[in-house]
């Protein structure tokens, strides 16, 4: 059965490891962080809360700084949903939208915590990276495959807003010109 429309009311934006001494090395990388910046930005607007996290920032760096501030979880599990606590920090019922890097082993496997904790995941392809074109696209193809929803920030954004009625349409429709 598909998922419905992304609610902006049920949402939890993660942003998944986007650290300075990562993202050089992502393929794309620019495209990948100025998405992630769209969709923080949204979330904003909208009040959608947003989590980021760092893996292993004493090796990594800190969050980009396009993407810096708010609420961070330093980790080294892979998967985030192993960290101790991390659940907590999901509401329940809340559908999660996963961007950041790297798509085949951050992302992926914090996707599959969180649908193994019974959170619908939705992947923005246009905000996840990874070095090799070939590791994100797998990725991309293994996620849908075991039920993440694959989606591009546009779509979000504008599943978040519904209408363009919506008292905030201008100003998230700024965020995608």
């Amino acid at each position: 059965m598909p998922l419905p429309p992304i609610d902006a009311a049920r949402s939890l934006l993660v942003l998944v490891d986007i650290q300075a001494r990562l993202v050089p090395a992502i393929a794309d990388a620019e495209a990948m962080i100025a998405n992630a910046r769209r969709l923080k930005d949204a979330a904003g607007i909208l009040g959608v809360p947003v989590l980021l996290t760092e893996q292993n920032p004493d090796a990594l760096g800190a969050t980009v700084r396009e993407l810096a501030g708010g609420e961070t979880i330093a980790k080294m599990e892979f998967d985030v949903t192993r960290r101790e606590g991390f659940l907590a920090h999901v509401p329940d019922g809340a559908e999660v939208i996963l961007a950041g890097c790297e798509a085949h082993i951050c992302v992926l496997q914090t996707a599959f915590g969180l649908m193994a904790a019974g959170h619908p995941v939705r992947i923005v392809r246009d905000a996840v990276g990874s070095r090799r074109t070939e590791n994100r696209e797998a990725a991309l193809a293994r996620l849908a495959a075991h039920g993440a929803d694959i989606v591009t920030t546009e779509m979000v954004v504008f599943e978040w807003i519904g209408t363009a009625a919506h008292p905030r349409f201008r100003e998230v429709v700024r965020l995608i010109k």
